[in-house]
């Protein structure tokens, strides 16, 4: 309503775009509110330029124009697509406000700037109403909601790992899924440390130590796997009591639902990380010629129990650090296993949704302009609209027909405002407490998550639809005519998005999955070799995409959450192993390399399919490995440099046959004879 009265005040045309501006920034966050205003503020500007200078010049050419505007809006989408932050809404905006500023103004060009500089003035009035109040009325902070977020994740995190070291999480469909919520959260939180610049709280200032939190957050996603697997393989073998231990301590360790801030407690913790450590160390088989499967697995245990450590101190040490401001997340050393902010990115998608919205907008206009139908321009308009809201999903047709249908009882709800209830309004006052009902119903809808789509669908195209001026002049064929075309628009959308774009989430799994095979590939065949952070950062983030998505399938699909999980610890492990073949004498190398190629091949073609011949590759690497000389006694790196390559090389076969083959036999040294290693070869 301030966002409404300024505009009468001021006498900005069309003040109604001020008011539905509101609804479109508002956000129970205020630093989301902002943050989404100032993107608005920015689409608007790129959207409003594209109309004035593609309207007058193309207007004589009505064919020329609609494709140019299409084209526009297409290529808009198609950026905003590649642009998974919140920043992508600067892209959506400047496609679609083109659209709405550019249509209505075909029949006259010569008033297109004054209509975009109107749409400007409005647009930023709204946003400046929408921030201040969020500002000032009851905020509520990105960084305290992000810190819960934080804490919340952290202490989910500490308990799977307590029950993997007890033995009650072993790698299961109940552990399976917990990592994929996991995952799921942790892209909810990167999305949410997105809106931290445009926010007031403390956590705006600890913005690098957040940052490097959330990364050990991420690495720990395939660490808490493994370590779960592993205790799930040995559930059976009572494990010996150095082991015992170090499992014991570990689990103590971890055991705090919050780290303390007292110094005699971080020193006590430290301390405590220290004898741990040491612990493992002392506790680590023999890898030599001797050693069995037991040993290896032993050994790679002891190795994720350090992983564990690692992050999560580290993680305990940066929210201390995000909690009270003192420390430096540059003195937290940097993890043995890292992760890098590496970024996927699916081409084909974005075009096939930009394809889709550049259609949608030719054959609404040229259904407007064959028909001569007055206020036809909102078909192409809600058209675009509708389609670049919801392009980022992988079938946005149940969303489109939501859409249309709650537009449908905006068209409603408002005629019955503009012609029985407005009429008897003779002042602004009289107006807003008219008003009030309907507008305090569709806030309240979103601010509900479970009813935020619909309460922003009738808020945002009710004020549209109201289009209220300074004096009443509602029309009602031109209010008839606006909404037949609001709803051929919407349904056009809808058709057209189930016809050109529609996909479930079964087939972008599956195109996730194809996109780590090409990267395992990669890491395999020494591209890129020793970049671990960023193959690790692109497995994980490939993960939190797939873990919404993972949710919705149906019942028993828990083979795809398995390989959505396996793939970071295949890459962890294959770059491991590239790392290692350098200090490994020329026979087990090559036996490695065999591996490595065949291991390529595979995973580009196959994906993460089941190969028994590549089960007897890996066998016979390992065996090579095991078999050339002995080994140290700890894979801690207290041993020679010749040692601790094949100590590495080990552990990262032996990671490799259990994420790849979990369901295979132990290893046996003894069924490596050499016409099996020749036919595996």
């Amino acid at each position: 309503m301030l966002a409404l009265y300024l505009g009468f005040a001021l006498s900005v045309p069309r003040p109604y775009w001020a008011m539905a501006t509101v609804y479109i920034c508002s956000n129970p966050l205020a630093g989301a509110t902002r943050s989404k205003a100032a993107f608005r503020l920015l689409g608007t500007l790129i959207g409003a330029t594209a109309a004035v200078v593609l309207v007058p010049n193309l207007a004589a050419s009505p064919e020329l124009l609609t494709l140019a505007l299409a084209l526009w809006v297409g290529l808009c989408v198609y950026l905003a697509l590649l642009d998974r932050s919140p920043r992508a809404y600067v892209f959506l905006l400047g496609g679609y406000t083109a659209a709405l500023i550019g249509f209505p103004a075909v029949g006259d060009p010569s008033g297109i700037f004054d209509v975009a500089v109107a749409r400007s003035e409005a647009i930023g009035l709204g946003i400046v109403c929408s921030s201040l109040v969020s500002t000032l009325v009851l905020p509520r902070t990105v960084g305290d909601t992000l810190a819960a977020r934080v804490d919340a994740w952290i202490g989910a995190g500490a308990r799977l790992g307590r029950d993997a070291l007890d033995g009650r999480a072993s790698g299961g469909a109940a552990v399976e899924a917990d990592l994929a919520r996991l995952a799921g959260d942790l892209a909810e939180i990167d999305m949410l440390s997105t809106h931290l610049a445009y926010d007031t709280s403390g956590l705006r200032e600890r913005a690098a130590a957040l940052g490097a939190l959330r990364l050990r957050m991420a690495m720990m996603l395939p660490v808490l796997s493994s370590l779960a697997d592993r205790m799930g393989e040995l559930r059976d073998v009572a494990p010996s009591p150095a082991v015992a231990a170090a499992i014991s301590g570990l689990r103590d360790w971890i055991s705090p639902a919050a780290p303390s801030t007292a110094p005699a407690d971080i020193a006590r913790d430290t301390a405590a990380a220290a004898a741990l450590r040491a612990r493992f160390a002392a506790a680590a088989p023999r890898l030599d010629a001797a050693a069995g499967w037991h040993d290896m697995l032993v050994a790679s245990l002891l190795m994720r129990l350090r992983d564990t450590l690692d992050l999560a101190e580290a993680s305990r040490a940066l929210r201390r650090t995000i909690a009270t401001g003192r420390g430096a997340s540059d003195a937290v050393p940097p993890p043995a296993v890292a992760v890098a902010s590496a970024r996927h990115v699916d081409r084909l998608m974005p075009l096939l949704s930009a394809v889709g919205v550049a259609v949608a907008v030719l054959l609404n206009t040229g259904f407007w302009v064959a028909t001569g139908w007055p206020d036809g321009a909102s078909a192409p308009m809600m058209a675009a609209t509708a389609m670049a809201l919801f392009a980022n999903r992988d079938d946005p047709t149940p969303a489109l027909v939501e859409f249309t249908v709650w537009s449908a009882v905006a068209i409603a709800v408002m005629g019955v405002y503009l012609f029985a209830i407005l009429p008897l309004a003779s002042n602004f006052e009289m107006v807003a407490l008219a008003l009030a009902p309907a507008f305090l119903v569709f806030g309240v809808m979103m601010a509900v998550p479970a009813t935020a789509g619909k309460g922003l669908v009738v808020a945002f195209n009710g004020a549209t639809l109201l289009a209220l001026q300074g004096s009443y002049a509602a029309d009602f064929t031109a209010y008839a005519n606006t909404g037949v075309a609001f709803m051929v628009g919407l349904s056009s959308a809808a058709v057209l998005t189930a016809v050109l774009r529609a996909v479930g989430a079964a087939v972008t799994l599956g195109r996730l999955g194809r996109a780590d095979g090409r990267t395992l590939a990669e890491a395999a065949r020494g591209r890129g070799r020793g970049d671990r952070a960023r193959v690790a950062g692109l497995m994980l983030d490939r993960l939190s995409l797939a873990a919404p998505r993972l949710a919705a399938l149906p019942a028993g699909e828990g083979a795809a959450i398995r390989r959505a999980l396996a793939a970071p610890r295949i890459g962890l492990n294959i770059v491991d192993l590239r790392g290692a073949r350098h200090g490994l004498a020329a026979g087990p190398r090559a036996a490695v390399d065999r591996l490595l190629d065949r291991l390529a091949r595979h995973v580009s073609r196959t994906a993460l399919a089941p190969d028994p011949a590549l089960l007897a590759e890996l066998d016979a690497a390992l065996g090579a490995v095991v078999g050339d000389a002995p080994v140290g006694a700890s894979p801690a790196g207290e041993v020679a440099a010749a040692s601790g390559a094949a100590s590495q090389a080990v552990l990262g076969l032996v990671g490799l046959r259990r994420a790849l083959f979990p369901a295979a036999p132990p290893y046996a040294a003894a069924a490596l004879a050499a016409p099996f290693r020749e036919a595996a070869a």
